[in-house]
């Protein structure tokens, strides 16, 4: 009897778990086994490679890393992450987070409710909304400035992509922190006061170990977010002359615009192996962080 129990056990465990597999498998390995498939041939949307794909093995990654226009994204991509990720939306996120955390009710609320907004609206109407404010003719930012005829977005494609993803992203930084300074002992806090600490000390020997692991799993998600993440091209569209065109523009400009699904998708799979070598840093720090408390 106890064996049926338990043979019972496994098959309701198994369907419970089955649903979700098979949509990880649908919508997670068969996508990427296919974006594999597709990086070893010469696969286009058009011609002649688009009825009958031949195998070209590694000659799409050979090409992808000896690309200069690669290299250029990259480099780009890396400013982008760093300028807006890191420092950022994880640096303002935490100033606002830091600086509301004593303040009353209704003000915490409205500024938190600003913020938020800029996070929850959807991607094409604050890209819209950025399109309008950096305008050479007509856009606000001018106006206020009293500089007509500045073209932002062909001047600075990229100190400009870099301000809207910190305008559209520091919400999530916030509320991370928000609720990491809530685990903070105020009595360490006021004894660090008492003692004559300034703040960067208070910050420096109290907050951030308390709340280490909360930095790290932040700037985990909002640097992989940022790496993937191609509403820019709503801006500036990769231009002018590549000089903001991130590797999410670059392979959609290669793959789709330009037909080269192969090589795309050959960029695509080495894409997907920075964003590991990124991930296991950053889980290799929060272990010996775990570590370390222990």
């Amino acid at each position: 009897m106890s064996t049926d129990a338990a043979g019972l056990g496994r098959r309701r465990a198994v369907g419970f778990v089955l649903p979700a597999l098979v949509l990880i498998g649908v919508f997670l390995v068969f996508p990427a086994l296919w974006t594999v498939y597709l990086g070893l041939t010469d696969f286009r949307l058009t011609g002649l490679a688009a009825a009958d794909p031949k195998m070209v093995g590694a000659d799409n990654y050979t090409a992808a890393l000896a690309d200069e226009r690669f290299h250029s994204s990259f480099w780009l991509t890396a400013q982008f992450v760093a300028g807006s990720a890191i420092a950022g939306q994880a640096g303002l996120g935490f100033a606002v987070a830091w600086a509301l955390r004593d303040r009353p009710g209704p003000v915490k609320r409205a500024v938190e409710g600003v913020v938020l907004l800029a996070w929850i609206l959807p991607s094409s109407v604050v890209a819209f909304l950025w399109l309008a404010l950096l305008d050479r003719d007509q856009g606000t930012l001018n106006a206020l400035l009293h500089t007509p005829g500045f073209a932002w977005l062909l001047d600075h494609p990229m100190p400009s992509i870099i301000a809207f993803n910190i305008w559209r992203g520091t919400a999530f930084s916030m509320m991370l922190y928000g609720a990491a300074l809530a685990s903070v002992p105020p009595s360490h806090l006021e004894t660090a006061r008492l003692a004559g600490a300034s703040t960067f000390q208070q910050l420096r020997d109290v907050v951030f170990p308390h709340i280490r692991g909360h930095i790290l799993t932040n700037l985990l998600l909002i640097s992989l977010w940022t790496f993937n993440d191609f509403t820019t091209y709503q801006i500036t569209a990769g231009g002018p002359e590549g000089r903001s065109e991130i590797l999410p523009v670059y392979i959609y400009n290669v793959a789709l615009s330009g037909g080269q699904l192969g090589f795309g998708a050959a960029v695509s799979f080495l894409v997907l192996l920075v964003n590991l070598v990124l991930a296991l840093v950053y889980l290799r720090l929060l272990r010996e962080r775990k570590g370390a408390v222990a």
